[in-house]
């Protein structure tokens, strides 16, 4: 029984919070082996953590890139304070200071293909993985570490953790070219995989955060409004305002018929096809 119960569950919980993994109407129960076991617990935490604690929510984002050397160096100056905050690269060096700064941007310009002071394509891209407001800033380096050491390993990257915000957060400036020569091009998929990864370091680190999309708020906004507004209709102190309202917008239809009123409306004809 426990066995079938944590097959439904990680079918339902797959589609629930992963709705890019369907593959189709399952016709059997699924049977757990070790792996799926290690899986229904993690759809087990993401219930406990979405629904029970109301958990915050974690952002992946790309935030641009540099094409050049000279916007490369800019962003690495902004998110290292100029030198005066540690940054850490793709090795585990941690370093700080405008000298080492500046060592860094030669490396990168020089090993691999050659990056100039400008470029017509992307030659870095920038990403920033935030967590809740509260949260442990430890957490969100080491979080954060883990995501880079998975997502972009065979990269040059470095990242430096801002905890002086509401929001702790890390900025990861990633080198487009691989030490195999093979080029970053994150695209929907690829960010969707990114959040659910930073989510799933969230709750190793004990910060149980939820794998956010930039379009939640917009879209909890909207709905937000189309239930105010049906709300107000259904419940108006005048009676028949529904009502009104219906006749209202099918009049503003009338009106646009025009001449046409009570007459069949003209089908447009396809350019080169036959009449009758």
């Amino acid at each position: 029984m426990a066995t079938e119960i944590d097959g439904i569950l990680v079918q339902w919980g797959d589609r629930l919070f992963y709705p890019s993994n369907r593959r189709g109407r399952s016709t059997s129960s699924p049977r757990l082996s070790g792996g799926q076991r290690h899986r229904a617990a993690e759809i087990r935490q993401r219930i406990d953590a979405t629904v029970v604690r109301r958990a915050a929510q974690v952002m992946v984002k790309v935030t641009g890139g540099g094409r050049g050397m000279a916007a490369i160096g800019a962003h690495l100056r902004y998110i290292s304070r100029r030198g005066e905050l540690e940054f850490e690269d793709d090795r585990g060096v941690v370093r700080e200071g405008r000298e080492a700064l500046h060592d860094l941007a030669e490396q990168w310009r020089y090993r691999g293909s050659f990056i100039d002071e400008t470029s017509h394509r992307r030659e870095a891209f920038n990403i920033m993985l935030s967590m809740k407001s509260g949260t442990d800033p430890s957490i969100v380096q080491r979080a954060a570490r883990e995501f880079a050491q998975a997502e972009l390993a065979g990269h040059r990257y470095v990242m430096v953790l801002h905890d002086h915000q509401a929001n702790p957060h890390v900025h990861i400036s990633v080198r487009a070219e691989s030490r195999e020569g093979k080029r970053l091009n994150p695209r929907k998929a690829d960010l969707q995989r990114w959040r659910r990864e930073a989510a799933r370091l969230g709750y190793r680190r004990g910060s149980h955060p939820a794998a956010h999309s930039r379009r939640g708020p917009q879209l909890r906004a909207h709905l937000a409004h189309q239930g105010r507004a049906r709300r107000t209709a259904a419940e108006s102190d005048e009676p028949g305002e529904v009502e009104r309202g219906k006749q209202r917008r099918w009049g503003r239809c009338r009106r646009g018929l025009g001449p046409y009123r009570g007459r069949a409306l003209p089908v447009r004809q396809r350019r080169g096809s036959p009449i009758g």
